[in-house]
């Protein structure tokens, strides 16, 4: 399964995502940033590699939405709920994200 994390500026949460899962065998992972200013940008490329979408921010998904809306069209798309206020790595952070994608991506 591809899965794609999402957040603001691709700089702490969703490349911590990435990080977290990225040595699943049954998991192919990348994340993407909204912003002009993200390390890894997001791209329609990247939404259209995607089997599920994750997405730290309400925000995250209302702009994917607006600029790919036929690429995000028929893509389930996740809301986490996770505010933008840990560093990378942050336990907390990482327990967040566990504890939210997990009950998606059944082992």
């Amino acid at each position: 399964m591809n899965i794609l994390f999402v957040c603001s500026r691709n700089q702490w949460r969703s490349p911590t995502a990435e990080k977290i899962y990225k040595n699943r065998s049954d998991l192919t992972v990348k994340s993407a940033g909204t912003e002009p200013s993200a390390r890894n940008r997001l791209t329609a490329k990247n939404i259209n590699w995607a089997d599920l979408i994750f997405v730290m921010e309400k925000k995250h998904k209302q702009r994917m939405v607006e600029k790919f809306p036929f690429e995000t069209g028929q893509k389930q798309i996740i809301i986490l709920h996770i505010p933008d206020e840990y560093t990378y790595m942050d336990p907390e952070l990482v327990e967040d994200i566990k504890t939210k994608v997990d009950e998606y991506i059944q082992k």
